[in-house]
């Protein structure tokens, strides 16, 4: 019985880290993913600005 528990145990273990790494790389990706999004966010403010000649997020520069 003693085996079987300690290969159980193994199993749950070994689950656990796999679910440790996958959520690891999910919030690296989502790290990734708002980096892109406030790049782009920034750029079409920078267009928004320029087009518009307004100073939209009151920075005091215009583009």
């Amino acid at each position: 019985m003693g085996l079987f528990w300690d290969l159980i145990q193994q199993s749950e273990i070994e689950n656990q880290k796999n679910k440790a790494a996958s959520l690891e790389q999910r919030v690296a990706d989502l790290e990734h993913e708002l980096e892109k999004t406030q790049d782009l966010l920034l750029r079409t403010l920078r267009v928004l600005e320029e087009r518009s000649g307004q100073d939209i997020d009151n920075d005091g520069v215009i583009g």
